[in-house]
């Protein structure tokens, strides 16, 4: 398996997975994706379902993983995902586990992690992999990571005490929620750096794209990535579509609604789809920041300015710029890279492109299966309100996003919503919903009394590499 970059046009051979999984961000700009994407037979997937009931869901993971690592030994890549899937790190022993909701939606449960978000499903994978190809090239790495809220504690708790490692991690100054903030700051390590950025995420996912274009600091600092422009947290996150879908009766098509800020969640579906797994629709739900459902509606991909991006109760998806998409834009033009980044640096120099009036565009349904849709703070409460009051069930505002775009998209059952946080990172919003504060797993107890270890910086490359060479 090799692997290309969507802006490469020189028709080189493709890398190895240890290489882009070490390098991040392609030297060019662009994001890495396989070659082609492997195949998956029915005959596979019948298979598969018995390996998940007998093996769990790290059984799962491996099989699907080696489908794309190839320079890892097998016996190593069964170490790793095992380590990083161990049943006693997640608060439900089947990692994944799958409800029905009394209208007719699933929920495929994601946050029993150690922080409680469903980043902790690809980046407990992406410690045990950083960890284990730096020990094997005797090598070190210094992170460079952008968070909305749950991509940094994701990260900081896969890579915490790992050998090798250092961790620069960009939020937005006051747009986290209080427990967010806490899970982050209270982290008192030496290899660990919080950054508050005055700006908002789409800032913070900026200085690191500029860091790592600039490629003699990349080189000098060995710069790598944790966000979701690292291709391992896709393949990662592809494993719990095959794991939904294996939990569903029957061998039917199922719909996936998924809440998108930076397009990686959902960008894991649109490969499991690629590949084989039977998706009807891959249903894309926004908050009020919408620049994804404008796009899938009208064709017209507008990115916005810190001032048109809005605080939300739905804090994680409050991103205006969403990085993931350009992988998917590449399937959309046939994989044309000129084409692709005429739009991504020529167009996007303007703060947009349009590609409504092209047949790519026309024939994304049909080829690809997106529908879009948003809510507001609004329907995030009432559909907290209606799941509790119906199931027993307390979810998350962003789950709720979901739960709303699926009941308001049309689309037939079976749905299953991807549950991305426990509603304790949200607490305010839950009790304004509910009147309830939200239970909280006594590994999170007194975590905001905590002292907090955090760097304020502006919004300035040249302050962020003087930190990190400091």
């Amino acid at each position: 398996m090799r692997y290309i970059s969507t802006r490469d046009t020189s028709g080189r051979p493709g890398k190895r997975f240890s290489d882009i999984l070490l390098e991040g961000l392609a030297a060019d700009g662009g994001l890495y994706l396989p070659e082609a994407y492997p195949t998956v037979t029915p005959e596979t997937l019948e298979a598969w379902r018995e390996l998940l009931a007998r093996d769990g869901y790290a059984g799962l993971a491996f099989e699907i993983v080696r489908l794309f690592v190839d320079d890892i030994p097998a016996d190593d890549l069964r170490g790793i995902v095992e380590r990083a899937y161990a049943p006693e790190k997640f608060l439900d022993p089947a990692v994944v586990p799958v409800t029905r909701l009394s209208d007719g939606l699933w929920l495929a449960h994601l946050s029993n992690g150690p922080s409680a978000a469903f980043k902790d499903m690809a980046m407990q994978l992406l410690g045990e992999l950083f960890a284990y190809e730096l020990a094997r090239r005797g090598e070190t790495i210094t992170i460079v990571g952008a968070t909305s809220g749950d991509t940094g504690s994701s990260a900081e708790y896969a890579l915490l005490g790992k050998p090798g490692v250092r961790v620069f991690m960009l939020s937005p100054r006051g747009r986290m929620t209080p427990f967010q903030q806490a899970q982050m700051f209270s982290i008192d390590d030496p290899g660990i750096v919080n950054i508050a950025v005055e700006g908002v995420f789409d800032d913070c996912q900026d200085l690191v794209k500029e860091l790592n274009a600039d490629a003699d600091f990349k080189a000098r600092h060995r710069l790598g990535a944790v966000n979701s422009i690292n291709w391992a947290r896709l393949m990662a996150q592809i494993v719990y579509y095959f794991a939904a879908w294996l939990q569903i009766p029957g061998d039917a098509p199922v719909s996936f609604a998924v809440p998108s800020g930076n397009f990686g969640n959902i960008a894991a579906g649109h490969i499991a789809r690629q590949m084989g797994l039977p998706i009807h629709r891959l249903i894309l739900a926004t908050n009020e920041n919408n620049v994804l459902e404008e796009f899938f509606r009208t064709g017209r991909y507008r990115i916005r300015g810190a001032s048109e991006t809005l605080a939300t109760s739905s804090p994680s998806m409050d991103i205006s710029k969403a990085s993931n998409f350009e992988r998917f834009v590449f399937d959309l033009l046939g994989r044309d890279a000129d084409r692709l980044r005429a739009l991504f640096v020529d167009d996007l120099a303007d703060g947009e492109f349009d590609l409504s009036a092209t047949p790519e565009f026309a024939g994304q349904l049909e080829r690809f299966g997106f529908v879009a849709g948003t809510s507001t703070h609004a329907d995030r409460l009432a559909e907290i309100r209606r799941v509790l009051d119906a199931d027993g069930v307390m979810i998350d505002p962003h789950t709720a996003d979901a739960v709303h775009v699926a009941r308001a998209s049309g689309v037939a059952a079976p749905i299953v919503v991807l549950e991305t946080a426990l509603p304790v990172k949200f607490a305010a919003t839950i009790v304004e919903a509910t009147g309830q504060v939200p239970p909280r797993p006594e590994r999170f107890a007194g975590i905001e009394d905590l002292p907090r270890h955090v760097v304020e910086l502006p919004r300035d490359a040249a302050a962020l590499r003087a930190l990190i060479e400091g």
